[in-house]
């Protein structure tokens, strides 16, 4: 079959027409006979058995019966009325009940024919009764394409109320398969069918659509789950194959002064083994003349900003200049601020750039970024401005990258010849599978291993009912100098319910704890940023021994003074959010806790989440918790939530299939890079044709 016939637009199909074709594009994205192909089934309605009335129990369940209708009868109830249909078997007699549609369902209707009705069943009286029956004549029903199995295809109400039902779909697909005669070219090698007994592409779509019985089905949907990963796998691993022979990158040859210098007299502390590891990863991509692209993840307070620092310096050492990049204005001053306290006996130029730096400023950065002489800039989403232009930017550092977009990482490659080296640092722990799938063209280096002398933060749960014993340890910790964050949620759709719970919240504590012995600061996300920095750096240094706040405090605040982390209405917050504003304390050396309050009604999933983090600070852990709670689009943030529109496979519950299709799309590749053999011809064909279609950023946003 020529491959371009699935392009042809829906329209064409018998049965669809442009009203139809109108909606299935509106309403399930389906433009050609390829999308109404790739439209999976979501769930499958078992028809392989045929109950007799006798048989049947108060379940509720779907049931198909074969028998005959020998009276119709409308009856009057309080509104409207009902048509009823008395239906018969060897073993019993039941109802068929319709509420809507009477006309049509009587004309066509035929009487002591054999009927095969389907539908859930409910039970007044002893007399069981189906409401709405699907019903279909033995005959045709015999005679049908239709498997055992029945499909049940994804929809929308707007759908069902406008006549496309599951039905219709299902006789869309049928029709689809009549006039491609079943022909579909297979898109992987023979070796890799061979090697994974996999059944072929042809079997498997028709399988998947109209099973014939279990086994079959899952035969199918294993082979086209492993298809669609192993194609996402093998464009990401070539992107970053591609990225290593074809994208030049600067080669930094030499370890110099600078990075020397401090590594020797600067160092505030020993660096772990996992720092260690991850430099020398680092120093390799850096030498080894292609651009580097690494994720670097490491748990809150692993320490990856001093591994940021040594890479920065490697570049300093090779004359280019460096950037890092926050995505606010509050973390990126912090980075500013460390920076320019671990370079002081260094010869180096740090400045800052941000949305509120002042207009002769900027002018001033611009100048020196361009003449040369301003080695290291950090700053926010500034930095992406068209006005910043570098002299010779060597290394770009993106910090907390899933808040950045992939159109915003690639405006910091064109601001040189080359493309920079990138670094991608974050806090929020990604599991294993899904780093695979979303940053499967990044290297990944992993620092898993605290600092020295770091104590573990004791984490507990309180109910409401607790709170003036929490009140009483906050006072013992305060007068033992220490200092409190007390975090309300803040959630968009209830900015206004979430405000008056702060505004409740800062009330009672004033209360609790008043002046002139105790200072507060209070910072929420409809205060002017000027307001909200003045309140952080009261809070910074020692004055306020309290902050209330809302989640904006949530990323990179160090108040290496503050001991104690309350977080009202824990329940209210996602597993990742929750390990990240404990991370906020433990940051000095003194035992630190994290509380987590909330009232007595919690959900199944808010328990979870509760015991997790009573049980364990391993951010890891946590995120993998996280990813079977909340599932792949949450988990990366709102700007990821497009993330993996998986058309059948599930990151979460397929884990092992896609560490199989990835070490087979590595296994590929490795041994013919280019997919230029005879027996890989299918799949460079297949992947030449998603690419063209459907490019890999259409699954990973």
């Amino acid at each position: 079959m020529n491959p371009n016939f699935l392009q042809t637009p829906i329209d064409y199909l018998k049965g669809v027409g442009p009203n139809r074709a109108a909606l299935l594009k509106k309403e399930l994205g389906i433009h050609t006979f390829q999308d109404l192909l790739n439209l999976f089934p979501n769930r499958y309605l078992d028809r392989t058995q045929y109950y007799k009335i006798g048989q049947l129990q108060k379940t509720n369940a779907e049931v198909q019966i074969i028998g005959k209708v020998t009276h119709i009868k409308t009856v009057s109830q309080q509104r409207g009325k009902r048509l009823v249909a008395t239906f018969l078997d060897e073993t019993g007699k039941m109802e068929l009940v319709w509420f809507r549609g009477h006309k049509w369902i009587k004309e066509n209707l035929k009487i002591n024919q054999l009927y095969v009705t389907f539908g859930k069943t409910n039970s007044f009286n002893g007399t069981f009764s189906m409401p709405h029956p699907e019903m279909e004549l033995l005959e045709t029903h015999e005679k049908s394409i239709r498997s055992a199995m029945q499909p049940v295809y994804p929809s929308t109400e707007k759908l069902s109320n406008s006549g496309i039902t599951n039905k219709v779909i299902n006789g869309l697909m049928q029709q689809l398969f009549l006039e491609t005669k079943k022909g579909f070219a297979e898109s992987l090698s023979k070796p890799l069918l061979e090697q994974l007994k996999l059944i072929s592409k042809s079997e498997a779509l028709f399988n998947i659509h109209f099973p014939k019985n279990q086994a079959l089905l899952a035969r199918a949907q294993y082979r086209l789950k492993f298809e669609e990963l192993f194609y996402i796998q093998l464009q990401l691993i070539r992107k970053n194959l591609i990225n290593k022979t074809k994208i030049k990158g600067y080669s930094f040859d030499k370890i110099g002064e600078n990075f020397n210098t401090f590594y020797k007299e600067h160092l505030p502390f020993s660096l772990t083994n996992a720092q260690k590891r991850v430099i020398k990863e680092i120093r390799n991509d850096l030498g080894s003349q292609a651009q580097m692209n690494r994720l670097l993840q490491g748990d809150v307070g692993s320490g990856k900003t001093i591994v940021a620092l040594l890479s920065m310096l490697i570049a300093l050492d090779n004359d280019f200049q460096t950037c890092i990049m926050a995505p606010t204005e509050i973390l990126s001053v912090q980075h500013y601020n460390g920076l320019l306290e671990l370079c002081k006996g260094l010869n180096t130029s740090i400045s800052l750039l941000t949305g509120s730096t002042k207009t002769s400023i900027r002018r001033e950065i611009h100048e020196n970024l361009e003449n040369g002489s301003l080695n290291i800039l950090v700053g926010t989403h500034a930095l992406l401005e068209d006005k910043v232009k570098f002299k010779n930017l060597g290394l770009a550092i993106i910090d907390e990258q899933h808040r950045f977009g992939v159109a915003q990482r690639s405006k910091l490659w064109h601001k040189n010849v080359y493309p920079p080296h990138v670094l991608v640092m974050t806090a929020t722990p990604i599991p294993r599978t899904l780093a695979m799938s979303v940053y499967g063209d990044l290297d990944i280096s992993v620092i898993d291993e605290l600092p020295p002398g770091r104590k573990d933060i004791k984490t507990v749960h309180r109910f409401d009912a607790n709170r003036l014993k929490v009140f009483r340890f906050i006072r013992d910790e305060i007068s033992k100098g220490r200092q409190v964050y007390i975090v309300y949620p803040l959630i968009q759709e209830s900015e206004a319910l979430d405000y008056k719970d702060l505004m409740d919240g800062y009330e009672s504590i004033v209360r609790e704890f008043p002046l002139p012995d105790y200072q507060i600061s209070i910072v929420h996300g409809k205060m002017k940023p000027a307001d909200k920095d003045f309140e952080m750096n009261r809070f910074i240094k020692g004055e306020t021994q309290i902050m209330v706040a809302t989640t904006v405090i949530e990323v990179g605040v160090n108040v290496p003074n503050a001991s104690v982390m309350i977080i009202e209405s824990a329940e209210r917050f996602g597993l990742s959010q929750l390990h990240q504003l404990r991370g906020r304390v433990g940051r000095g050396a003194e035992q630190s806790y994290c509380i987590l309050m909330t009232s007595h009604k919690l959900s199944a999933d808010a328990k979870t989440r509760l015991e997790t983090m009573v049980r364990t600070s391993d951010g890891f852990e946590i995120a993998e918790v996280d990813l079977k709670l909340r599932g792949p689009g949450d988990l990366m943030g709102t700007q990821q939530s497009g993330i993996l529109h998986l058309r059948i496979a599930d990151i979460i519950k397929d884990t092992e299939i896609l560490k199989i299709a990835r070490s087979y799309a590595m296994q590929v590749l490795k041994g013919d890079p280019n997919l230029a053999s005879e027996e890989n011809k299918p799949i460079k064909l297949t992947f030449a044709q998603l690419t063209k279609y459907r490019n890999i950023w259409n699954y990973i946003s």
